[in-house]
């Protein structure tokens, strides 16, 4: 599989996760929603294991890495969906930008990784700096999405601490196993979290709030993390967390353009300003190695 293709069709799947998400809450409530697109996600892969005669590892490494996978699905899922009751989706995906931050530095702590040089400090800076402008705009939404930015952060501390984890364990598992170990991980759980704090299934499902749920399981959740864990073991987790710096603006105009959410010059603006911070931590010190052997 392309490292490349694999990268892009995440960035498509996470720009357009947001508001799918917020579409299947709104009709059958959070918990449903995410139960729902799990369990569905989970009967998929283990399909698709069967299909393929793959099979699946459960020594002790392998296990603690479906465990870890696990845990941050649930943890970071939940938290995404109780936010997504308060703010845009569009604001989900932006929140979820501060993902590099958190991963380079738990990964330079954990991993050993040169993720933080000069340039790459820089470009996460100008992101940090375009993320608090695009924040200062959901302020102004009230506040109700004060309890939602604080879910989305609370979801990217649990999705960054996950991935580096399972990047350090480093267990040699393709990205199906680990998909499918991570949702037998995670489906009890949320099958737990929804009986224990709803149990109620709902009465009237419109099209749209299942079609989303549908969307989710076969591209948020199955093809979704296979694409995700197959990147997280070839590159770098620091910059697999890049993909979060793509998606905000991708989610804006889709929010904007098929959910009538409003977009203000500030929340552009700071899009602008964290486009050319990934772009100053992604080619930085290319560009500046071709210029120092130009200038030579």
């Amino acid at each position: 599989m392309s490292v490349p293709a694999a990268f892009i069709g995440v960035v498509l799947i996470w720009a357009t996760t947001p508001l799918a998400i917020k579409w299947s809450s709104e009709g059958a409530g959070f918990l449903f929603g995410v139960t729902a697109r799990m369990l569905l996600g989970v009967l998929l892969c283990l399909l698709l294991v069967t299909l393929f005669g793959r099979g699946m590892r459960w020594h002790r490494r392998a296990l603690l890495t479906y465990l870890v996978a696990g845990a941050g699905v649930w943890g970071a899922m939940s938290c995404v969906y109780w936010a997504s009751q308060f703010i845009p989706s569009g604001l989900i995906s932006v929140l979820f930008g501060l993902t590099p931050v958190v991963t380079a530095l738990m990964a330079a702590l954990w991993l050993g990784e040169r993720a933080l040089t000069p340039m790459r400090l820089l470009g996460l800076g100008l992101g940090i700096l375009g993320l608090t402008l695009i924040f200062g705009h959901g302020l102004k939404l009230g506040p109700a999405a004060v309890l939602g930015m604080g879910g989305v952060m609370m979801s990217v501390l649990i999705h960054s601490a996950s991935a580096v984890w399972v990047k350090r364990l480093a267990t040699p598992l393709n990205a199906l196993e680990t998909t499918t170990g991570a949702l037998l991980v995670a489906v009890p759980l949320f099958l737990l979290s929804w009986g224990v704090l709803d149990g109620e299934l709902p009465t009237d499902i419109d099209p749209r709030t299942a079609w989303s749920i549908l969307y989710l399981a076969i591209f948020g959740s199955a093809l979704g993390f296979i694409l995700y864990f197959y990147v997280l073991r070839e590159v770098q987790a620091s910059r697999v967390a890049l993909i979060t710096l793509m998606t905000p603006v991708l989610s804006l105009l889709i929010g904007h353009l098929v959910n009538g959410e409003v977009v203000g010059l500030d929340a552009l603006v700071g899009a602008s300003v964290l486009l050319i911070g990934l772009a100053c931590f992604q080619w930085g010190e290319h560009w500046q190695r071709r210029f120092a052997s130009r200038s030579a």
